[in-house]
This record gives structure tokens, sequence and C-alpha cells, in this order.
């Protein structure tokens, strides 16, 4: 194979619940490959059960990468994803192995594959000022800010998803144009030493619907409320970006007497279904994946899958 030819990755999109870790060690497996992590928050250690994380089991099947490498108090940002992942799949590639992706956060996987517009360094002030109104006056309030300012990205960016929020309102005051202008026009370096194949698992609604309720039942019963006072016991700040995903924000509540513990599962499972909902719309306009309507747990998914990367890439991650 000629030293210019990209060389074959592979990536598994798709939204929350429907099985996408379990296709990737599938395909790991299968075609001698290793795991990459584009989850934003499985990266932060002590954040285990609310994030789904592989278990240990896992990951001494087939190696995974980018997870528990960040302190809940970090800050990281998707270009540093951008500069980790980059390096991490040339790596895998030194080895002759394969890289498969997965994870839920578009933003990273866009940073992958397509580049990140050079925008401006971070503005410590006013982040800090920003900071400071959220949990004075909540993350709503902040996201009206955005509103005003960016109407295009605040459609797309949820107000409990504060950094990107705060991120978008840096980029509209500090270079006059809207974030969502910047990523329209880039520029970006896109990554041409490898030849991505996208899978995307579409499933029907309804029974991701019921997974996703199931699969956030299981997280309290597994000790999803005792995780978090764990974390915060051991001096994590719940300001923490981590504790803003869905599930442990919900939990936060609960310790601080605003809502009950069924009320933080109905409303985790009601903004985990908003997130899957708004995941495949990400990935239907970001990429062109190639789709199952099916889960990642499905043998016969998981093998019609298999026969449609082999006929993307070739012998090549067979050999």
């Amino acid at each position: 194979m000629p030293t210019d030819t990209p060389y074959p990755a592979i990536a598994v999109v798709g939204p929350t619940a429907s099985g996408k870790s379990d296709l990737a060690l599938y395909l790991a497996e299968a075609f001698d490959g290793e795991i990459v992590n584009y989850d934003s928050i499985q990266l932060f250690r002590l954040f285990n059960i609310g994030t789904a994380k592989p278990p240990e089991s896992d990951r001494a099947r087939v190696p995974h990468h980018l997870i528990d490498i960040l302190d809940p108090h970090e800050l990281f940002s998707a270009g540093d994803y951008q500069e980790m992942a980059r390096r991490t799949l040339g790596e895998i590639r030194e080895r002759g192995r394969v890289p498969i992706l997965v994870g839920g956060t578009g933003l990273y996987l866009r940073a992958v594959i397509d580049g990140l517009f050079d925008g401006p360094k971070r503005s410590p002030r006013l982040r800090t000022r920003l900071h400071a109104t959220a949990r004075v006056r909540g993350p709503d309030y902040v996201h009206a800010i955005l509103r005003r300012l960016d109407p295009k990205t605040a459609a797309r960016v949820a107000a409990p998803d504060l950094p990107k929020v705060i991120r978008a309102i840096e980029v509209r005051l500090e270079t006059g144009r809207p974030l969502s202008s910047h990523l329209d026009v880039g520029p970006r370096r896109p990554n041409l030493e490898f030849a991505f194949h996208l899978v995307g698992l579409d499933p029907p609604r309804e029974e991701l619907n019921s997974r996703i309720g199931l699969r956030v039942r299981q997280m309290f019963e597994q000790g999803l409320v005792e995780e978090v006072q764990q974390i915060l016991e051991q001096g994590i700040s719940p300001d923490a970006a981590a504790f803003r995903a869905i599930g442990y924000r919900q939990v936060l509540e609960t310790i601080d007497g605003i809502i009950s513990t069924d009320e933080a599962i109905i409303t985790t499972e009601r903004d985990t279904r908003r997130y899957a909902k708004r995941q495949l719309t990400w990935f239907r306009k970001q990429h062109e994946p190639r789709w199952f309507d099916g889960f990642g747990t499905d043998p016969e998914i998981q093998e019609s899958v298999r026969r449609d990367v082999t006929d993307a890439l070739g012998r090549r991650v067979q050999d």
C-alpha cells in the first residue's frame, strides 16, 4: 500500500443507548482494531456510571484510548481533543492496527475528521463573569444571552451545556462574528491521513426510548447518586464541567434537595431522549454515514456492518 494512501479508520455514530460501544467492540475484534473514545464526559476520571463507560472486561479484550485521562476540574476543549485524538490515531496506525472511533460528542468527531476553525483564545475574564452569572441566575439566563448574540448556535446548543454556550458567546464577542458563521466557512485542517468510513445506528424510535428509560433506571439502581456523593467528598466542585452532563446535574439537584430521586429519573430520561434526537440530527447534517436500522447489540446488524466495512475498506483492514 503506497505511503501516501490514506489509512483506513472506522467511526461508529448514532444516538445514545443504540449500542455503539458493543458494535465498536465487535468491529475491533473483527478487524484487529483499537477503540478511540470521542465522548466528552468519558474523558474524566471518577465519572463512571452516568457515562456508561465500557467495563474493564471490555477494555481487557481490546485496547481503549482517551478514557479516564482527565481530572474532573481540568479544562479541555474540542481543539485539545483534536490534537490528542489525531496523535492517538497516528500511534494506532504505526502499530498496523485499525482505529475505531466511538462516542456521542459529534463536535469531537468532527474535530478529528474535518478539523476546527481557528478561533480566538480563551478569555479568562469573560469566562469567569459568565460562570458567575450562571451560578447566580442559572444557565438559561446565559443561554438567553447567546440567543441574542447568535440565534443559530443557540438553537443547536442546549442551555445546560454551559461550556459550549460560553464558548459561543466568547467567539461572538471576541471576533464580532457568530460561531455559526465561523463553522460554516472555516478555515479548518481536514485529516487527510485517514480514510474514514462512518457507520450509523438508527434504531426504531419507540424501542430506543424504551432502552433509554431502562438505562437511566439502571444507572440510578447501580449507585449514580452514591457515585456523585463520593466525587463531591473528594473535593471536586459541583461547578466542574463533567457535572453538567445529563444525569449528573439532576443528581446534584437531588442532593441539594431541589428535586426528588424519582423526579431526577424522570427528567434524566426526558433530557436523554432529547439529546438522542439532537445527536441524530447532528450526524445526519455533518457526515454521511452508512445507516443501519437497528441496535449495535444485534448480531445481524453487527454482521451487516462487518460486510459493509469490508466492502468499503477492502482487504486492507483484514490483513
